[in-house]
């Protein structure tokens, strides 16, 4: 089918073409999308809002416009594909789509369509490749109705069809409204697979070479000579703290005067307000290594919450220069797990790995910006993770470093699990 007749085609096509989507009412441009009438993909190409797509609603049966995804909700899981959960149905209710937004669980499957990483969505409705007529609409009088249940109905008007001697088939209208009612009240299962592990293997290859080389140290051990000590046996800064590196911008919104706060406290003070309530106190310059305490809860005591499994402190070191890593040692590089940007490629040329890519295959990056500034275009072949800040609302910091412990959680188990404590 043509792009331009399907609007999630057209859709597709802007996002995987990276043409700028903009918005538009009564013919003028707007940057509002709450405001705006219509949705511009292309120059020659601007569609209602409101437009149905052929993405179906979970529960519903297909057949009429509102049981299917309008082209605002399926554009906006697109535009909001990073953002938390609590913040994706905020902004989602500020939009004006308090109910038929897409779901938290199925924004994933929607946005890898749209980029072109997947080709087959199972809710998308397939369509003729001639027909241009949207989803929902009632058919042209005399036309051939498609049966919408069972493969047995499916194969008799396969029969008719194919067949012109052969009467066409028309579904009883009862049948249908019963058909109707029955998938209103279907509820769609979820594996564990499609909601809690996705489709990305997870990497446990640095925790398998870890013990290989264990074993194979016990095994090169002589009977009767002892256990290998524990500074032989494993990685070499086992037992000791993660160390998290952030840039030594002035501009950056994390630095060494208001990191502490923002990661232990799960409060942001901009870095000029925390340097001037420093100095208040007597402290006119900001200490060059910072520990953050933080209170780690183990995932198989999160559903029974008591004092006996809150959890074990973990602590972590910040540092903003490659002079202050040294003081941990030769080998501190090894307890690196995150490095924090601004999307400024100087940060790493006195780093251990001074390109992008290679740095962030041995840590993890994160991409530290306001959440009304545009993507950056910089970093998207860097492999980090963006964490954006509200200029303004400041209620919503604890969940962005909520997400940001999570991020450090995963990628520290995979690929660096004896830094954490058990």
């Amino acid at each position: 089918m043509d792009s331009t007749s399907d609007p999630l085609l057209a859709l597709r096509q802007a996002i995987k073409t990276k043409t700028p989507i903009t918005y538009s009412t009564d013919s003028e441009p707007t940057t509002s999308l709450l405001a705006a009438t219509h949705i511009v993909l292309s120059p020659t190409l601007s569609l209602p809002k409101s437009t149905s797509t052929r993405y179906s609603k979970p529960g519903t049966s297909a057949s009429s416009p509102s049981d299917f995804f309008t082209i605002e909700a399926v554009y906006l899981a697109w535009l909001l594909r990073d953002a938390p959960v609590a913040e994706y149905m905020k902004q989602a209710r500020e939009n004006g789509l308090a109910v038929g937004f897409v779901s938290v669980t199925e924004r994933k499957s929607i946005v890898e369509w749209l980029e072109g990483k997947i080709n087959d969505l199972k809710r998308i409705v397939s369509i003729a490749e001639e027909s241009t007529t949207p989803p929902g609409t009632p058919p042209h009088p005399g036309a051939a109705i498609l049966p919408l249940t069972t493969p047995k109905r499916a194969a008799h008007t396969a029969d008719t069809t194919t067949s012109p001697s052969k009467r066409r088939y028309v579904p009883d209208q009862q049948d249908v409204e019963v058909v109707k009612r029955i998938k209103q009240n279907e509820v769609e299962l979820q594996d564990r697979n499609t909601v809690l592990r996705g489709t990305k293997p997870n990497n446990f290859s640095a925790l398998r070479a870890t013990y290989s080389e264990k074993l194979k140290k016990l095994k090169e051990s002589k009977p009767g000579a002892g256990p290998v000590p524990a500074s032989s046996a494993g990685p070499p800064m086992q037992n000791q703290y993660p160390i998290i590196m952030i840039s030594s911008s002035p501009t950056a919104l994390i630095t060494m005067h208001n990191v502490k706060r923002f990661l232990q406290e799960s409060i942001f003070e901009s870095s000029s307000a925390a340097r001037e309530r420093a100095a208040s106190a007597g402290n006119s310059r900001a200490e060059d290594v910072i520990h953050i305490d933080r209170r780690r809860i183990p995932p198989s005591s999160s559903s029974q919450p008591s004092s006996a499994s809150r959890g074990e402190i973990q602590r972590y070191f910040v540092v903003d220069s490659t002079d202050a890593l040294q003081k941990f040692g030769a080998d501190a590089w090894e307890r690196v797990v995150c490095v924090m940007t601004t999307g400024q490629a100087w940060q790493f040329r006195p780093y251990r790995w001074n390109e992008p890519r290679a740095l962030f295959h041995h840590v993890k990056g994160v991409y530290v910006s306001w959440a009304n500034e545009p993507p950056n275009t910089k970093i998207k072949d860097w492999n980090v993770t963006e964490l954006k800040i509200d200029p303004h609302r400041r209620h919503i910091d604890k969940s962005v470093v909520a997400h940001f412990w999570q991020l450090i959680d995963d990628w520290t188990i995979a690929n660096k699990p004896w830094l954490i404590k058990s």
